[in-house]
């Protein structure tokens, strides 16, 4: 009887047994998902590293690869072992003999399901954790490649005498591994207890004997490296002092120096007096002493890691903060200086002269081509309804300048290159076919001279390079073989994902549309031929990308032949960022005709978060204005910053993709890492092609940052910085509230100096939260110049002197502005203000704004620079050229005039009577005007000295015209002095 009962409780224990079939579909589904995962994964795998080597950056692939794999391994290996083995340990030394209790009953049935499978439990739970930190691990790649490849910097902080590299290369990676050492041994600290009590070592019920002598010694042991670890990062903690943000600033303080640091010390002492009473308990077995140490560490940071810090800031600093900050404060100066490479910025003292006369006007009048009036974010919809010839090709949505040298005079230029925009496509033909081996590929580039006016008051605005069927115009470029010009555009800013290009063998039609001759109907077909690409040949290449991009067709369409490239990672950033992860990109490429290729040139910046008592800001902050593009590349884990250097110029070339690096800044001990790091990616500074270099620029992201941080670092005295009496600010775009304004490219004349025009990038401070201007500042950004990089600050008066809201204002409430903008405001025509400039000129500052025509009503519509408007010496002026603007402050026409220019068309080489002195100005205007235009052709002639002398006629002219308004006193007659009179620059 006792045998059936005891057979029919085993029958209800045990679940009926699942059917065959059943199982074996969850073993299928199981098997087939863990498949179809991991040939995804190995699909990206493969496809990444054909990518590198098509593009000749195989090594960088490997070095990434084997320094991930070896970090996962060591570390995940470790975590793994410091689990396992401390489980194997309780288990081994569990007890023999437990005494009975109603917990050790409770644990039983636990221990049946885990002894048979002990094994395989420790091994598991080990992998698990071990997977968890071997990931952790392999995504520290930068701070191990930098700790084991970084060097000296040659410099030390101020408090500790190490040298920055410690800081920058070491102490991040040393963070991280007593980090790991303490995450394992915590983990492994959890593991051996839960076994311990799972197995009777721990007994949590009993009044006496809670522990096993095993146990004791097991946890003691753990418990004392923990502590030990904590020690060692008390020791690590010291020195991120000089990186710690407060408040006030960057970097060690007061504060920081008399408590915090010593504090750290003491905390330090005491976790090694712990640790080694833990490790005593190991023989005493009592844990009265190393509970009293363990709660005195504890009571101990409390005490002196955060209220003690308190009291001596209250008390003892915040009553006479300017006197115990001072020397923090200038070693605060003195290395967010040296970070962002402040140092060298000539600060000259300015004065913003009220008088309309000069000859700096003069100087600034006869040069017209540097003052650029087509506004790069305006124009892009006039680039895009003129040369966009079909609706799938686009520009970008800010254009870029860039200088050319153009029949022997160099040109600021407004380029925008015509990309593939498959968004224009049309509905229906928006099939997998037509995407993405039919519309692969932009073509040309399209370009307007920066100040220069068409016919019918249309921009000029012609495609470079004018070769045959791609454009109206006539000049050319001296460095362009227009013949031999490859204008596809592959690889943009705006290129489709992928693209399936080739010919197959059988000699069938090229697919692959291009534009052809724009004045036809009809595009022509054409097929990629160029280097780049990963070859799409056979059956596994193509089940690779059809995984890859979860495209079938890959396997279906007869368009993916034996001939066939896949192109991808086609924008020109994502490319840079790929074969250099240690970059943080400009966000703005740029293009450049060079040899007859259209070629990207990119800014890679190396940058990092731990250089001593530097101040530390947002990247994104800082480079923000009114034209950032939030899609900026980076590779920093965090968007902070406190260090950055240009370090590299790279190039990616338009059609075939090849990618070059150019190291820029040969003495960053941060690049020197990388290059050491990934030895043969970047190339020498003296390989960069002279046809490279004259093309190179200051780069933006850089100018953005460093006027960012000058706005407060320009003050060297710790008092005055201190009281913020003197900090300057980024002003705000006047015509989009909430964002900086951007910094503008043109050809600048310092007055300062004496070296003629300078193709710079420009920006301007107002005083902190007040709206008129504090100083402008430029860089020298002609990477052929000796004095690239050479940055300038005009620091002006503390009288007041308008900023750019203010001049915006005074110009759009001028009352000959207001007349000439009526008949737009009025209408369906609405005016569109373009970027305001702020010019040096001489004795005072200028402003030039140009104002574009859009009607509002067609969605053909686009801007059309209609006025400019000009600000000087507190007078406004409009007209539809800089002249004529120019004209309108003196309160003359030259072109009313023009035929009594003496030696002039109606002149005749004769002096008449000079008239009035309205008409004397006119007069010297409009021979100006004839000398700016015989300079001009002089200059298409190749007549250089010609043109140099009618230049400086010209000038002489114009200085000649502000003398006689200079004598007239207030006669500025169309010039609203009165709507304008705050404007004194």
């Amino acid at each position: 009887m006792s045998d059936l009962f005891d057979e029919g409780e085993e029958q209800r224990r045990t679940p009926p047994p699942e059917p065959r079939r059943s199982r074996a579909l969850i073993i299928t589904a199981v098997v087939l998902v863990v498949g179809f995962f991991g040939l995804t994964t190995f699909s990206a795998f493969w496809t990444n590293r054909a990518w590198y080597e098509v593009v000749d950056y195989s090594r960088v692939f490997t070095t990434l690869l084997w320094t991930r794999v070896g970090l996962f391994a060591v570390f995940g290996g470790l975590m793994g072992l410091v689990v396992g083995l401390n489980m194997y340990l309780a288990f081994r030394f569990r007890p023999l003999y437990r005494p009975p209790s109603p917990e050790q009953g409770s644990l039983d049935r636990y221990r049946e399901v885990v002894v048979p499978i002990r094994l395989w439990l420790t091994i598991g739970v080990a992998a698990l954790f071990g997977l968890f930190a071997g990931t952790s691990a392999s995504s520290q790649w930068r701070q191990y490649l930098l700790w084991s490849n970084g060097g000296d910097f040659g410099s030390q902080d101020a408090y500790f005498g190490r040298d920055i590299g410690f800081y920058v290369f070491d102490l991040p990676w040393l963070h991280y591994v007593v980090d790991s050492a303490m995450a394992f041994t915590v983990i492994g600290l959890l593991m051996a207890a839960l076994v311990h009590y799972l197995f009777g070592g721990i007994q949590l019920q009993t009044r006496h004997d809670r522990l096993s002598g095993s146990a004791q010694v097991h946890l003691s042991v753990l418990l004392g490296v923990f502590v030990l670890l904590k020690a060692l990062d008390y020791w690590l903690d010291r020195f991120d002092l000089v990186n710690d943000k407060g408040s006030l600033l960057t970097g060690m303080t007061y504060t920081g120096e008399n408590a915090v640091l010593p504090a750290k010390n003491i905390l330090l002492g005491i976790a090694v007096i712990c640790a080694v009473l833990f490790f005593l308990n190991v023989w005493r077995r009592t844990w009265m002493l190393p509970s009293v140490g363990l709660a005195l560490l504890v009571l101990s940071s409390i005490l002196l890691g955060m209220i003690w810090p308190a009291i001596i800031q209250q008390f003892s600093v915040n009553p006479t903060e300017a006197d115990k900050e001072a020397p923090y404060i200038k070693a605060n100066i003195d290395a967010t200086r040296a970070a962002y490479d402040l140092e060298d910025i000539e600060v000259e003292p300015y004065t913003a002269s009220t008088d309309v006369g000069g000859s700096g006007l003069a100087q600034l009048a006869s040069s017209t081509d540097s003052v650029p009036l087509v506004d790069p974010q305006v124009v892009n919809a006039t680039f895009d309804q003129l040369q966009q010839v079909r609706s799938y090709y686009s520009v970008a949505p800010v254009l870029d300048v860039d200088r050319y040298d153009i029949e022997g005079t160099e040109r600021a230029l407004v380029l925008g290159v015509r990309e593939l925009d498959q968004a224009g496509i049309s509905e229906g033909a928006r099939n997998w076919t037509n995407l993405h081996t039919v519309y692969t590929h932009g073509n040309g580039m399209i370009a307007a001279y920066a100040n220069q006016r068409g016919e019918d008051d249309v921009d000029e605005q012609s495609e470079i390079p004018w070769a045959e069927g791609r454009g109206a115009g006539q000049d050319a470029l001296e460095n362009l073989d227009s013949e031999g010009y490859e204008d596809r555009v592959y690889f943009g800013e705006q290129s489709p994902d992928y693209s399936v290009v080739g010919k197959p063998s059988d000699g069938a039609q090229d697919v692959e549309l291009d534009l052809g001759d724009a004045s036809s109907d009809e595009g022509t077909t054409v097929t990629y031929d160029g280097a780049g690409g990963v070859e799409v040949g056979n059956i596994f290449s193509e089940l690779m990308f059809a995984l890859r991009f979860g495209e079938p067709n890959f396997l279906l369409s007869g368009r993916v032949h034996e001939n066939s490239k896949v192109l991808y990672h086609r924008q020109p950033a994502e490319r840079v960022e790929r074969v250099a992860p240690w970059l943080t990109v400009d966000a703005d490429p740029y293009p450049a005709v060079i040899d007859g290729r259209i070629v990207w040139i990119l800014d890679g910046y190396t940058t990092s978060d731990r250089y001593p008592q530097a101040e530390r800001e947002s990247f994104d902050t800082m480079i923000d204005d009114s034209l950032a593009d939030d899609s900026a590349f980076g590779t920093l884990p965090t968007d902070e910053i406190n260090y950055m250097r240009n370090a590299v110029k790279a190039t990616v070339d338009a059609y075939d993709g090849t990618v070059n690096l150019y190291a820029w800044d040969e003495s960053d001990p941060v690049l020197e890492a990388w290059r050491n790091a990934f030895p043969g990616t970047v190339q020498d500074r003296d390989e960069i092609p002279d046809s490279v270099l004259e093309h190179l620029r200051y780069p933006e992201d850089l100018f953005k940052t460093q006027r960012y941080q000058f706005a407060r670092y320009h003050v060297t005295d710790a008092e005055d910085f201190y009281r913020g009496a003197d900090r300057w600010a980024v002003p705000e775009d006047p015509y989009q509230r909430g964002s900086y304004q951007p910094p503008y490219r043109l050809f600048i004349d310092d007055p300062t100096i004496d070296e003629g025009e300078t193709w710079s990038m420009t920006s301007v401070f107002t005083p902190f939260d007040r709206a008129n201007l504090a100083a402008f500042m430029s860089v020298d950004s002609d990477a052929t110049d000796d004095n690239y990089g050479r940055i300038r600050a005009l620091q002006l008066p503390s009288e007041q002197v308008d900023g750019p809201s203010q001049v915006a204002s005074d110009m759009a409430n001028a009352d000959n502005v207001r007349r000439e903008l009526l008949a737009f405001n009025a209408g369906e025509t609405k005016p569109t203000f373009g970027n305001l400039l702020t010019l040096p000129v001489n004795d005072g500052l200028m402003y030039v704004q140009p104002v574009y025509a859009v009607r509002q009503l067609s969605d053909a519509s686009y801007p059309i620079l209609q006025f400019v408007i000009v600000s000087y010496g507190g007078r406004v002026g409009i007209g539809n050229s800089l002249e004529q603007a120019l004209g309108d402050v003196l309160g003359v026409d030259p072109g009313d005039v023009i035929d009594q220019t003496p030696g002039g068309p109606g002149g005749g080489g004769q002096n008449p009577d000079p008239g009035t002195r309205e008409e004397q100005i006119a007069a010297l205007l409009a021979q100006a005007q004839q000398a700016f235009e015989d300079a001009d052709a002089a200059y298409r002639d190749g007549d250089t000295v010609e043109g140099a002398r009618k230049t400086e006629e010209a000038r002489d002219y114009i200085e000649q015209a502000f003398e006689l308004s200079d004598q007239a006193g207030d006669g500025g007659g169309n010039g609203d002095a009165g709507s304008a009179s705050g404007s004194e620059g």
